[in-house]
């Protein structure tokens, strides 16, 4: 008898997890060392004493500002970004809008775990929360995190002119969104 043809879904390139104490040295690089968040995300040093404290406090699961970490589905679950969300404060009723980010550290990018990353994410954030809305904004200059929104399932609404300080000169924006009832992105 002919045994059909399975199509066994691929593996994800990520899972999304709770951080761990030991992910907070790696995590606090991001106040101290530049190269870990460049050439998008540094804003200056910052205490990086204030995320231990955090995450000792909550784990980063409470309050207004949350945080996973992005891990590869190996067995050590390797630490390789972070996600996070927070409550825009127009949205109507208070939670309806969420704003995301994510970071990979430096040798997690270019392999397309930030996609996977923020699917995930879109789709945790669907089931536990009543958020109607997500939106993130990126750097108009940001080209691999705009392609990977848009493989997430994300829309570019506009231009932020002038939204930014970053590297000594103001800078645009892009806002993305994308709502409950969008089409689920395609996996590639």
């Amino acid at each position: 008898m002919p045994t059909q043809p399975t199509t066994a879904t691929p593996p994800a390139p990520v899972v999304l997890r709770a951080l761990e104490e030991a992910d907070l040295d790696k995590l606090c690089q991001l106040d101290t060392e530049p190269a870990v968040s460049e050439p998008h995300q540094w804003f200056g040093f910052k205490n990086p004493q204030a995320r231990r404290r955090r995450w000792e406090e909550d784990g980063y699961l409470g309050g207004d500002y949350r945080m996973l970490a992005v891990a590869l589905p190996d067995a050590d679950r390797t630490f390789a970004g972070i996600v996070s969300w927070r409550t825009v404060p127009w949205g109507v009723p208070e939670g309806a809008c969420l704003e995301i980010g994510i970071l990979l550290w430096p040798e997690h990018r270019g392999r397309g775990l930030g996609t996977a990353a923020q699917r995930l994410l879109a789709d945790y954030l669907f089931e536990t929360t009543a958020a109607n809305r997500l939106q993130a904004t990126t750097g108009a200059d940001n080209i691999p995190e705009q392609r990977a929104l848009e493989r997430a399932g994300f829309q570019r609404e506009g231009v932020l002119r002038g939204v930014g300080f970053l590297h000594g000169a103001w800078r645009d924006g892009l806002l993305y969104s994308r709502l409950r009832g969008d089409a689920a992105p395609a996996v590639s």
